[in-house]
């Protein structure tokens, strides 16, 4: 049986939410994190760690495309077991600039909870691949339904690796 993608865990677990907008970036966080204290994966405090980490490093963890993955170090306060949450917001979220003067934002939010380092490892090389595939972040950006989801990324499959 084939191991389940990272977008097929995320939508069997429950750890998504779609919303339309969110009044600040911090807010993004802590929606980012709903559907991971709901199922038992994170404490409700578990958020504050993430925006203190962005406050102190700056926007860091923005990607090209509209996509931030929010996390803190491994083992934080609060993480309960690994995961990804998932948070597709329609508005753009602004994160301000980064040290160089960049504008930083996004619409989808790929949070990360740390407990296991092996299977935290293999999010993060998972997330990689998502981050690169445009057509698939495009998708993304306009599902509404955890069906929508699994819809784009079977419509949108990541390009076939190099044999170099």
């Amino acid at each position: 049986m084939a191991e389940k993608s990272i977008l097929q865990k995320i939508v069997e677990r429950g750890h998504y939410k779609f919303v339309d907008s969110v009044p600040s970036w911090q807010e993004g966080v802590r929606i980012s994190t709903e559907s991971l204290i709901e199922t038992g994966y994170v404490s409700p405090d578990y958020y504050k760690q993430i925006v203190a980490c962005i406050e102190k490093y700056g926007p860091y963890m923005i990607y090209d495309h509209e996509v931030a993955m929010p996390h803190t170090q491994e083992h934080a306060e609060g993480a309960y077991k690994t995961a990804v949450g998932f948070l597709r917001v329609k508005e753009t979220v602004d994160f301000g600039t980064d040290e160089d003067g960049e504008p930083k934002h996004a619409k989808l939010f790929f949070t990360l909870v740390a407990n296991d380092p092996s299977e935290h490892l293999d999010n993060i090389q998972d997330l990689v691949t998502i981050f690169t595939n445009y057509p698939l972040l495009d998708a993304l950006q306009e599902a509404n339904t955890p069906e929508d989801i699994l819809r784009a990324e079977a419509e949108n499959p990541p390009p076939p690796e190099d044999d170099d």
